[in-house]
């Protein structure tokens, strides 16, 4: 393992894009981790002395690295926060759980080969691994029995062999050593020494273990993953290049619903799982925060019309950004969702402070609804442009994804940008209209509203006269 991955660390050196990397044995700290698997942390050059990004930089390593024979190496641009999840080769997790191990191999085993098929996924693996070599121990109770050996001897002489248990420890004036009681390592190579190891049986006899007990060699996993207090391998993939993280978890699911039996139970892990949950949560944030805008608009103008006309521009905004995104390619992430939600509060500002205006002129000078938003319009143009210029140009860079990690941010500052600047053509368009519409019809409410007062006025004053003849 050591020398495949100075083969992989020799081609990474020559590549102009890397600074420095480092290159470790065993996935991770704990003891289950096995050691023939590795891990290679790539840290790139500055984005200013590079001309790749890193996932073309990821595309360009993947042939390279897979000339390498006996080793296959998985690429991965971690996202800037990790979200839980296993130590894994790739950055997405789908974890299978059962009671039932042999199913559970047999169908995740299946059920990988085919994900590999699939279409948008890439570096399709998992932590199975079936092909260990492994030496089961038959007993012959029986026979044991008869001889006066307990299965419990026979565990306590293979753990004494093999197990390197404590047994004892030398405590020194600077220090302390543990004794540990194994077999001598030329005995741990070799099959055929388990025949020398002797058991002592209840009546102090010395007993041969292949006497009592039969070996039968085979293969099996090399170590057995747990989730959720239950046997569990978690397969996991990466996306091809344009294809969204959506689209991806669409696909694997419906897979999942097609080739696995019902026993198994499913569930995505790490940033995965955070993208469904997010997703889950997105629309109702969004029109909770409408709601909320709407509430606080309508104590402040004390009306329940003018909050729609304030908010009559989102469309249009989330029309821009959402076309921006697919223009440039960009999913529809937790940061893009972010811009749009900050899209709310700049896109309505534009609006308050045309229907402001107009209010106050209707109210001040009696001018008709028309002409005060249209006076709005004129007055207001220059503020409304100051200041959502300033927003836009102070988002540019992000949407341009410059600076460290960037392209992270990046779908922020373009949906951002895209719905300014759809929103900025329309809404001087489309407010005034709906201003215009919604004081019509708020008279006409009115008009109706005077008619019947008039008319109880007048039934009322009928009343009275009758009342007096």
């Amino acid at each position: 393992m050591q020398q495949l991955q100075g083969k992989v660390a020799a081609i990474m050196a020559k590549d102009p894009n890397i600074e420095l990397f480092g290159s470790f044995m065993g996935l991770g700290g704990n003891q289950n981790s096995p050691i023939n698997q590795g891990r290679f942390f790539i840290q790139l050059k500055p984005r200013n002395q590079r001309k790749l990004s890193p996932e073309q930089i990821i595309e360009e390593l993947r042939p390279k690295l897979a000339t390498v024979p006996g080793i296959r190496v998985y690429l991965a641009n971690p996202p800037m926060v990790r979200i839980g999840g296993n130590q894994i080769r790739t950055l997405y997790q789908f974890t299978l759980q059962s009671g039932d191990l042999n199913l559970l191999y047999s169908s995740a085993a299946a059920f990988e080969k085919r994900l590999r098929t699939v279409p948008g996924l890439a570096d399709v693996n998992s932590d199975l691994q079936i092909s260990s070599p492994t030496l089961s121990v038959n007993i012959d109770h029986d026979r044991a029995s008869a001889l006066g050996v307990s299965e419990g001897q026979i565990e306590s002489a293979l753990n004494d062999a093999y197990g390197q248990p404590q047994v004892s420890t030398i405590y020194t004036q600077v220090d302390s050593y543990w004794v540990m009681l194994e077999v001598l390592p030329q005995y741990q190579r070799d099959l055929t020494s388990l025949g020398l190891l002797y058991v002592r049986s209840s009546n102090g006899n010395l007993v041969p273990l292949n006497a009592v007990a039969s070996l039968k060699t085979g293969v099996g996993p090399l170590t057995i993953q747990h989730f959720g207090e239950l046997p569990a391998v978690t397969v996991s993939f990466n996306t091809a290049p344009g294809v969204a993280l959506g689209d991806a978890v669409d696909r694997v699911q419906a897979l999942a619903r097609e080739t696995l039996p019902d026993t198994i139970s499913t569930s995505f892990q790490g940033t995965a799982a955070a993208f469904q949950a997010s997703l889950r949560g997105m629309g109702l944030l969004l029109a909770l925060a409408v709601l909320v805008i709407y509430m606080v608009l309508g104590i402040l103008y004390e009306s329940f019309i003018h909050p729609i006309t304030i908010l009559s521009g989102l469309p249009s905004a989330g029309l821009g950004a959402f076309a921006t995104l697919l223009l440039f390619h960009d999913e529809l992430n937790i940061y893009s969702f972010v811009g749009v939600i900050m899209l709310i509060g700049i896109v309505k500002k534009n609006a308050i402070m045309m229907i402001d205006f107009a209010l106050e002129t209707q109210h001040t000078h009696g001018t008709p609804p028309r002409e005060a938003i249209v006076e709005a319009c004129l007055v207001r143009f220059r503020p409304i442009m100051m200041t959502t210029m300033a927003a836009l140009v102070g988002t540019l860079p992000i949407a341009l994804g410059l600076g460290a990690g960037g392209e992270a941010r990046r779908p922020m500052g373009l949906a951002v940008v895209g719905g300014l600047l759809t929103s900025q053509l329309l809404t001087l368009f489309i407010t005034p209209v709906f201003y215009t519409y919604m004081e019509r019809f708020a008279g006409s409410g009115k008009r109706r509203k005077d008619r019947k007062a008039a008319k109880k006025q007048a039934r009322q004053a009928q009343e009275q006269v009758a009342l007096e003849a």
